[in-house]
């Protein structure tokens, strides 16, 4: 079975910013994510996790997306101006899909 080349970019993110990046990576062209829970983790700022949390601020969500390579820049762009002011991580890995026409 032929396989086509795709990135795959994952962002973890604060929940109440969930709808500003997924709104700014629509306008970047992206058709189509999956949004993940977080319970918890480890970083610059030590262990945490959603136990205990009693606001939706405390909440983190990754937010998942496969997309044509050409496509990249545009959305890195796009989510950056989200995350560049708030907690989030982006990673890009390189991924392969069966059906090409659906990204």
């Amino acid at each position: 079975m032929q396989t086509h080349q795709a990135k795959r970019v994952a962002i973890i993110i604060e929940q109440v910013m969930q709808k500003r990046l997924t709104d700014v990576m629509t306008e970047a062209g992206v058709t189509g994510w999956t949004v993940l829970p977080v319970l918890g983790g480890s970083g610059r700022s030590g262990a945490w996790s959603r136990e205990g949390q009693v606001s939706r601020a405390g909440s983190m969500v990754q937010v998942v997306c496969v997309i044509r390579p050409e496509r990249l820049d545009t959305l890195l762009d796009a989510a950056f101006r989200v995350v560049d002011r708030h907690i989030g991580i982006v990673s890009i890995s390189d991924c392969e899909v069966l059906r090409a026409e659906r990204f």
